[in-house]
């Protein structure tokens, strides 16, 4: 593993997703999982999210549709989260999930709305 792209990718992580809860995941990690773990901390978000070619906050939509599209619906969740930790604003979720409808299908679209809902009001913004 390269120390230095998971150092970078586990500032990110936390920067979108929150220190606890990357913590928690890493802490709950074993001998199984950890390789995993540090694995996609590096790749995923040092290589992937590292660099400043796209900012986080359009990553973050990217992620929003391709998920949605998808239908990985927990980590939709996850990154529905990250999105608004990301400067991301209701209305832009909202516009990324008619994307998601337009080209992943209205059920596609039905569930984005449901999970965004529910994180939009923890967030007292709905």
């Amino acid at each position: 593993m390269d120390q230095k792209l998971f150092d970078k990718g586990l500032a990110q992580r936390k920067a979108t997703l929150g220190a606890e809860y990357v913590e928690k995941n890493l802490a709950s990690a074993d001998d199984f999982s950890l390789p995993f773990q540090e694995a996609m901390t590096a790749w995923c978000w040092g290589f992937g999210w590292g660099d400043d070619a796209i900012d986080p906050k359009t990553r973050s939509l990217m992620n929003l549709a391709m998920l949605g599209a998808l239908g990985r619906w927990h980590e939709w969740e996850t990154h529905c989260r990250g999105a608004l930790r990301n400067g991301v604003t209701k209305e832009q979720i909202r516009a990324a999930i008619h994307i998601v409808a337009i080209y992943g299908g209205v059920p596609c679209g039905v569930e984005c709305f449901r999970i965004a809902r529910k994180i939009l009001e923890e967030a007292g913004q709905l």
